[in-house]
């Protein structure tokens, strides 16, 4: 066997060494909120977020992620141009705790080493999933399904690091994210699906991958 050859067989080997399962990181960032106290400007009142995440990575184009969101939420009516009945203006504030599950598309092949399969250190993805999310207002607490979904951006520095920013925007099944008394404040009665608030996340993240996928490999697909 050749030099070349066995420089080659090492480095095949180092490669398959450095694929890893999973994925363990955080991140922080801004929020924004759309519902009865604001409904067009969705960064009107920016708030912040912060996130703890883990991965499962299926293959790189494909990743599933757990996420715990916790953050605050405010909004205030006299932003707006639309006038509430006699007039009223209302503002509210809140933290909110969030727990997804989430798919990610990655639109390259993300990854380091391995030259045959393309892998890219930089992607763009999009992402969908579900989650709950709990919240107090106005001395109550109250929860809801949400319907999160986005885009954002991998670059991984190194083999095992990766940082990434990503954009959210979450559905909630409830109109009182933002308390009871924007509970259809314009005493107009809408369908349950259209009448419900929404929030946003844009976070940046850190996270780190372990769990060598295959130890000592000569060939994977």
């Amino acid at each position: 066997m050749t030099t070349a050859a066995i420089t080659a067989a090492f480095s095949s080997v180092a490669d398959a060494q450095e694929d890893y399962r999973f994925d363990v990181g955080g991140g922080i960032g801004m929020t924004g909120y759309l519902g009865d106290a604001n409904t067009s400007n969705l960064w009107s009142s920016p708030s912040w977020d912060m996130e703890i995440l883990f991965r499962y990575i299926v293959n790189p184009r494909w990743a599933l992620k757990t996420n715990f969101y916790t953050g605050g939420l405010s909004g205030d009516s006299s932003k707006m141009t639309n006038v509430f009945p006699d007039g009223n203006t209302y503002k509210f504030t809140t933290n909110f705790y969030e727990f997804g599950e989430m798919a990610e598309f990655n639109f390259f092949n993300y990854g380091m080493g391995e030259s045959y399969r393309q892998l890219k250190r930089i992607s763009p993805y999009i992402t969908a999933g579900v989650g709950v999310t709990m919240w107090s207002t106005g001395g109550k607490t109250s929860g809801a399904f949400t319907l999160p979904f986005g885009i954002g951006v991998k670059y991984k520095p190194s083999r095992r690091l990766n940082l990434g920013l990503e954009f959210l925007m979450k559905k909630t099944f409830s109109d009182r994210l933002d308390g009871s008394s924007l509970d259809d404040p314009m005493g107009i009665e809408s369908s349950f699906i259209k009448n419900t608030d929404w929030y946003s996340t844009l976070t940046f993240t850190v996270s780190y991958e372990f769990s060598k996928r295959c130890a000592v490999c000569n060939y994977k697909d």
